[in-house]
């Protein structure tokens, strides 16, 4: 049985090392306390959310990935899965990486990319084409990142590669009744596609965007576990 933690947690804009330690702590929480074997957690996890023109700075690219490198090497026993920007040459991804053994296993690049009411991620990224399903103890897991959930193509593609659990990273903010939206949405998808969902959400608040976590685990058939 695999166990997966949700990595639920306040991310700092900027504040890389802090947001790498608050992630070192909960991982190795959720090895001794509950056996996990992948704790996933939210989207830019590593610089916060949204980092805004701080993805214009080389330094700033740099110092996450860094961050990343020094995370994987301190953490040992469960994978993770963390959000930030990933620089490929000249083009920047809002990306996820799983980190296993002390390594960097597998990137997943946000498919995608916002550009409405308080979003505008088009504005630093590129978007991603291509599904990341990786095997942990015999199950196939797919990652997404937050918008990829609200439209079927990255749920199916995930579905398509072998995926039987999809985790869903998000900084997803609140309004009334946002929570029970992001269910309706998370419960279409799965029956769509035939796979679990594991939906991991940010809390805390940057400017005037406030996160509500409201993190879910969802069956095949939609029903909340």
């Amino acid at each position: 049985m695999t166990t997966i933690a949700l990595g639920q947690m306040r991310c700092e804009v900027g504040d890389i090392a802090g947001n790498a330690r608050r992630m070192e702590e909960l991982a190795k929480r959720a090895l001794d306390e509950h056996g996990a074997d992948l704790i996933a957690f939210p989207e830019l996890a590593l610089t916060g959310y949204p980092p805004e023109d701080l993805l214009l700075r080389a330094s700033f690219i740099s110092a996450a990935r860094e961050a990343l490198v020094d995370l994987a090497r301190r953490v040992q026993g469960v994978d993770l899965l963390v959000g930030l920007p990933w620089a490929d040459g000249a083009r920047l991804y809002n990306a996820v990486a799983w980190l296993h053994d002390h390594e960097i296993v597998g990137v997943y690049r946000k498919q995608l990319l916002p550009n409405y009411g308080v979003f505008d991620e088009r504005r630093y990224f590129v978007q991603g084409a291509s599904p990341l399903v990786r095997t942990l103890d015999g199950v196939p897991i797919g990652v997404t990142i937050c918008e990829d959930l609200w439209e079927p193509e990255p749920t199916a593609a995930a579905a398509a590669a072998g995926a039987r659990v999809l985790v869903n990273i998000n900084a997803s903010p609140y309004h009334r009744e946002k929570d029970l939206l992001r269910l309706q949405i998370g419960q279409a998808r799965v029956r769509e596609a035939g796979v679990a969902l594991v939906y991991v959400n940010m809390v805390g608040a940057q400017d005037e965007l406030v996160f509500d976590g409201a993190s879910f685990v969802l069956d095949p058939e939609g029903r909340s576990q």
